[in-house]
């Protein structure tokens, strides 16, 4: 095993397993290190003991980056994948085969840890066929909202990673848009038009009435670009956010609107969040609607958070079928589109 390799297969690991972000930090800091210092060079600096000299490098990094050298697998992987590597949960295996992408992550362009490249590899190496970068819109500045002219940037920026990557798998154009306490949406028509897929999500303002947390929310519902609703009560249930309550709506009206304009409910796999409840989760299967089973992923590791999600689903009795990204490419991008 190359020490990249080793490097960023030690951050994936720690991502999934939830680790605190100064230890996959220091291990993604040490990859981009080791990815551009010549082997040639690691090695000299393996046999006169200045690896640490290299930015980034530390106690723990240094040592993997030599097992690597030596031929040997690094014992600190060899430690997190006996822990970490198999099912993040009981159940929910079916479904998770079933997919075919994810439709909600983030990049280093708004508060994502890692580049669009890094997230693209990582959920290519999950067996993904698509993924939908979903960034946040401007007005959520706290988590480094995309300005219009950012967003085009970045959709020139997909583009070429599409162009190199050939058909073998597709980075889709998306937004995770803010609702406006109006139920507007946080972007212009004429970008929403540019993209793939919008997710619509409400963060601000969550203890807002249930009157006005209901119109706020169908509203959104009913714009024509809305894809998506994202985790819908805003709920957070564990982590070191703390807990927060849900928000208080009507969500028969919600999910309503969302089965009037053919909208998916996202079923959200962040553990912290486990966005809708149970019961409004079992509300919306059981009105008819459509869903999306997302990891909201911050890190490439997180990616492989749709377990989670996919293990309510089945626990539910979520059909596949009205699960979007179980849908191949195409037909995802004409129900996306057809808005």
């Amino acid at each position: 095993m190359e020490p990249f390799d080793a490097l960023r297969r030690i951050a994936f690991l720690l991502e999934r397993s939830r680790a605190g972000t100064y230890r996959v930090k220091a291990f993604r800091q040490a990859a981009d290190t080791v990815r551009r210092t010549p082997r040639a060079e690691l090695e000299q600096r393996a046999a006169d003991g200045t690896l640490a000299k290299l930015p980034g490098i530390g106690k723990s990094t240094e040592a993997v980056v030599r097992e690597a050298l030596a031929g040997d697998r690094p014992a600190y992987l060899v430690s997190l994948e006996e822990q970490w590597e198999g099912p993040l949960v009981d159940g929910g295996a079916e479904i998770r085969a079933a997919l075919k992408g994810d439709c909600h992550c983030h990049s280093d362009w708004s508060d994502g840890g890692s580049p669009i490249p890094e997230m693209v590899t990582t959920a290519m190496e999950l067996g993904h066929d698509y993924l939908v970068l979903t960034d946040h819109s401007p007005r959520l500045r706290i988590a480094n909202g995309l300005s219009a002219e950012r967003l085009s940037k970045q959709l020139t920026i997909i583009d070429q990673i599409n162009d190199h990557l050939d058909g073998e798998f597709t980075l889709l154009k998306g937004i995770e848009v803010d609702i406006l306490d109006d139920g507007s949406l946080d972007q212009t028509d004429e970008m929403f038009a540019l993209l793939d897929l919008r997710v619509a999500s409400v963060h601000s303002k969550l203890k807002m009435g249930p009157e006005a947390m209901t119109r706020r929310m169908v509203g959104a519902a009913q714009n024509p670009f809305t894809n998506v609703l994202g985790h819908c009560t805003g709920r957070l249930v564990q982590g070191e956010r703390g807990k927060r309550p849900q928000s208080q709506f009507d969500a028969r009206a919600v999910f309503q609107a969302c089965l009037d304009h053919d909208v998916a409910v996202e079923i959200n796999s962040r553990p912290e969040r486990q966005d809708p409840p149970d019961d409004l989760l079992t509300l919306a299967l059981d009105m008819g609607c459509l869903f999306s089973i997302d990891s909201d992923a911050h890190a490439p590791g997180q990616l492989d958070f749709q377990q989670y999600g996919c293990e309510r689903a089945e626990r539910l009795g979520v059909p596949v079928e009205r699960i979007v990204n179980t849908w191949e490419r195409d037909r995802l991008l004409d129900w996306a589109r057809k808005h």
